[in-house]
């Protein structure tokens, strides 16, 4: 199928509506489009160059749940959350009461996350895996009683209040089983030659078209993006935060993919997706590159401490893996007595590698300030 001549799909009257069936993907794809095969060939380049650095950088699953966090703050946040980054590394009880709702469907989505990585190890990417997933992303949270971990048996809709002012109705609930066997099929088809990434591309705009879930449909489409990415290969870890991007760009993002469902347009949205990776991918290098620099720099400045250096050290490898602290915390991470731990922290404020946010006389916390700044962008 060439994406010049794709038809994506018909529109069927059911009782009061009209709901869109997409087309198969599960198909061979080419295209005329020259810009495709450059962007393909950058894309592809900036996505192994990051993937080197995952494998490159020591311990460097330390600095990836921070990578994690961040596409579960930013995808979430797609979806209305109001939780911002620094809320999302808080302990539950430090986090204001009206924001600790969002707070939990950021967790539920970084162990979401998690567990679907454990299980890639094991299992190949299938909907039973991201049925799994589902179940933990809304678990306890808004869109609980909406079935979580079971495709939808009844009828849903994106945009207004019902069906009748709906912008967009996906697939009765009928056709579900035989397009997400297709979609699944589509993944592991090896009699078809189509690179990886514009696979996972199509994958994402066929997963939101089908909108398979009642609620949590947008969440678990950019999640299928890294788990794709990894059980391909094309990712040894999960540091490519797509969501960011997409939020950037949250209306070109939701145009492009109306732009298939309305225009057949997919050589539009494929464009978008792979400069979307490319670019994404080529700020993850970056991001990894200053990192290396700020840890140079900062074990440096702990080398100052003399007698508690060995101490800082530890404490410094606890905030690549979390940057916001207590003195509690630090107590009980590095073994060592509140009083000594209260001294440490205040040498590491003295040294601006720790900054206080709060400005209370009680229940301090602290920011690792320079190393949360390299996520925000």
């Amino acid at each position: 199928m060439k994406f010049e001549a794709f038809i994506s799909g018909t529109f069927v009257q059911q009782y009061e509506y009209k709901s869109f069936t997409p087309t198969p993907v599960n198909r061979e794809w080419t295209w005329d489009d020259p810009r495709i095969n450059s962007l393909l060939e950058e894309t592809t380049r900036s996505l192994a160059e990051l993937d080197a650095f995952s494998k490159m950088v020591p311990d460097v699953d330390r600095y990836i749940y921070m990578h994690v966090v961040k596409e579960a703050n930013t995808s979430s946040r797609i979806e209305g959350t109001r939780t911002e980054m620094d809320d999302a590394l808080r302990d539950r009880m430090h986090v204001a009461e009206e924001k600790r709702d969002d707070w939990q469907e950021v967790h539920n989505y970084i162990e979401a996350m998690n567990v679907a990585i454990r299980e890639l190890a094991e299992l190949p990417l299938s909907n039973r895996l991201l049925r799994k997933t589902h179940d933990i992303l809304m678990r306890g949270v808004r869109g609980e009683r909406k079935t979580p971990g079971e495709f939808r048996r009844s009828q849903n809709w994106i945009g207004g209040a019902s069906l009748k002012d709906a912008v967009f109705i996906p697939p009765h609930h009928d056709e579900l089983p035989e397009l997400l066997s297709d979609l699944e099929k589509f993944w592991h088809n090896e009699e078809i030659h189509v690179p990886h990434i514009i696979r996972v591309a199509i994958s994402h705009y066929q997963f939101e078209t089908i909108h398979p879930f009642l609620d949590g449909n947008g969440r678990i489409g950019r999640l299928l993006i890294t788990l794709y990415l990894i059980s391909a290969g094309l990712l040894s870890k999960p540091c490519l935060y797509l969501s960011a991007h997409m939020e950037k760009h949250k209306g070109q993002y939701y145009d492009a993919l109306t732009g298939v469902r309305m225009s057949n347009d997919i050589g539009h949205w494929v464009r978008f997706f792979l400069v979307a990776v490319r670019d994404t991918a080529r700020n993850g290098v970056a991001t990894f590159r200053n990192i290396m620099a700020l840890k140079e720099l900062c074990a440096q400045k702990v080398l100052s401490l003399g007698a508690r250096s060995a101490n800082g050290q530890k404490l410094l490898e606890t905030l690549y893996m979390s940057p916001v602290t207590t003195g509690k915390r630090v107590a009980q991470n590095l073994d060592i007595s509140q009083p000594t731990a209260n001294t440490l922290i205040a040498e590491m404020v003295r040294l601006g590698i720790l900054e206080e946010m709060t400005g209370q006389q009680r229940n301090r916390e602290y920011l690792f300030t320079e190393y949360y700044r390299l996520f925000l962008d």
